[in-house]
Formats: C-alpha cells, structure tokens, sequence
C-alpha cells in the first residue's frame, strides 16, 4: 500500500457544467469580469450581474496578470465571471486563485478546452506552460450563445480533441524507444479511450461546425471526456504532442494573439502526415468546425519545422515525432 500512495496523485475534478440561458443568470453578489472586448460586445446585453470590477485581458503572461490583479485587490468583490474564450478562462483562474474567489466561467463559444482545466496556460520564454490554478466552480453553456459565435471560433474547441490522433500517437510512439519519463508510462486502455473520444469528435465536427445543439453538446461532452481522462493520469500526453510544439514555435514567428485553433488545426495535420497517418478524416473535421487552415505563409511553415527539433529540446518537451527529424 506504501507503494500505491507514493505513485498516487490527486485527481482534478471537471466543473460543475450548467446548460442554460446567459439570460436567467441573476448575480447579486459583487463579481468580478474578467473578459475580451469581442465577447463583452457579443453577450454583456444577455447578462444581469451585479459588476464591482471588470477587467480586459490582453495577453497571457504572469506579470499582465499580476498587474491586472494589483488593480483590483482592494475592491470588494465575492465571485469572479469569465466571459469569453480561453484567454479570459485562464487569467480568470490564476486570478481566481489568488483572490480565493468561486469561479464561474461563461465561455462565449466552443474554442478550447481551457473551460474545463484546472491549469492556466502561461506564456514564457517563447513557449507555454501551465500553471497549476483550478478549474472553474461552475461553467455555464449557453448553445444559442455558443451556436451565434463567429464560425472560425464556434467550434474551434474540436482543435484540442483532434490532437488526440497526433499527441496519443506520440505517446505510444516514445513509449517504444523508451523515451517516456516515469509518470507518464503509456497505459494501452487510456490510449483505447482516447481513440474513442477522438471518433467522437470526429463524428459531431459538421453539426458542431454549423452551430446545431445537438452537435455541439456532443463536442462539449468530447471536450470534458479529453480533460477528464488527462486528469485521471496527472498528465496530457494522450492530447499534446508534435501538433501543439508546432503551434508554439510558430507563434515566435507571427503572433500569441492568434487564436490557438489557427495554429493547431494546421500542426495536426502537418504532424500528422508526419507520422504516416491519414489526415483526410481529420482535415474533413477541420474544415467542417471552420478552422483557417491558411493563416500561415508556406516561409512560416518551413521556417517552424526548421526550428522544431531544436526548440522542443530547449523547452525539454515530452518525446514525439518533433525531435525525431533532427533524423532526417
């Protein structure tokens, strides 16, 4: 018994996830906004809170963070709302934290899996990391807010579920040239499930990507089932890989504002041809959830993949398909 406390690691739950109108929320209690322009002007008018401090976030670094936070510290505030998409997710609940505030989280489509994580993504030395923070207390999706978001960012979530065939295939991959650390051993029945929330993702991409409900509950439901399996193992292996060192490296290149799925739809399939996997069904999905698969240059490509191998072995980041073209 010794032995399985010492392997043994807490399990971070989901939130609480609440599907209903933004518009029967009544919030009494002085909150805290934390948001974007763009998704303040899409569904401030659905909502009644009673608003003590609002803040924009504007990049995804500690010390924005902080200074955002030294702003409002003296005010008095009970509950903290994020109202977006994932950069207001993850400010929100480092600020969360450190103000030791419930969290309630309103995101204004379907973009990534930030909603439902217990860690905030953190820009650092050209690459990000993640901060243990905690996941929302509550998250509330509204599908007609959800269903009337920009197309490119409605479903763009479906980014962080399709790199599942690339980040899983990496893992399994470094698991048979022993290149796997202790603690994130591959375990075949986690792979086996992550294969199946994947065909779910895959099965829901056309209506998710039109805005029907019945499509996009089906990616929120892939979306939770993704995040709480990585939780189950306290690591993300089965879903972060190649695709997402891709995305990372190639906003040294351009810029962090862009929103994740442009660079993500692109490394996982970039990533996965890679690895000799049939991308059809996966480029099929993309462009079905609307994902720009053109943002970047074929100069930024190249110059990307140039620098990969390399810039995964500065970041120290987990063995996949990237560091094996220093090979090629």
């Amino acid at each position: 018994m010794s032995l399985l406390r010492k392997i043994m690691r807490d399990v971070w739950p989901l939130p609480k996830i609440e599907f209903q109108s933004l518009a029967e929320i009544e919030e009494r209690r002085p909150a805290l906004l934390v948001t974007s322009p763009p998704a303040w002007r899409a569904v401030g008018s659905h909502l009644n809170l009673s608003i003590a401090a609002h803040i924009e976030v504007g990049e995804a670094t500690r010390a924005h963070w902080d200074h955002l936070l030294s702003s409002i510290e003296s005010r008095d505030l009970e509950v903290v709302y994020a109202v977006g998409g994932g950069l207001p997710a993850d400010a929100s609940k480092y600020l969360a934290v450190k103000l030791g505030l419930p969290l309630i989280c309103l995101p204004s489509a379907l973009s990534v899996d930030a909603f439902f994580t217990w860690a905030s993504g953190i820009r650092e030395d050209g690459c990000v990391y993640y901060q243990e923070t905690k996941p929302p207390d509550t998250l509330i999706v509204d599908f007609d807010i959800i269903a009337a978001a920009p197309e490119s960012i409605r479903a763009a979530g479906i980014c962080d579920v399709l790199s599942i065939a690339t980040g899983a295939w990496d893992w399994k991959f470094a698991e048979e040239l022993g290149k796997n650390p202790q603690g994130m051993e591959f375990v075949p029945w986690i792979y086996d499930n992550a294969q199946s929330i994947l065909r779910g993702a895959l099965d829901c991409a056309k209506a998710a990507g039109l805005g029907d409900p019945a499509g996009l509950k089906q990616l929120c439901d892939c979306l939770a089932l993704e995040v709480q399996l990585c939780n189950q193992i306290s690591h993300s292996r089965p879903e972060e890989g190649s695709e997402h060192y891709f995305a990372y490296c190639a906003e040294n290149l351009i810029s962090p504002a862009w929103p994740h799925a442009d660079l993500l739809g692109l490394g996982i399939l970039i990533m996965a041809q890679q690895q000799g996997q049939d991308v059809a069904p996966l480029e099929r999905a993309l462009r079905c959830c609307n994902i720009p698969l053109d943002r970047l240059s074929r100069h930024h490509i190249e110059e990307t993949l140039r620098q990969l191998p390399n810039y995964v072995q500065h970041h120290n980041l987990p063995y996949g398909i990237a560091h094996e073209r220093r090979r090629k």
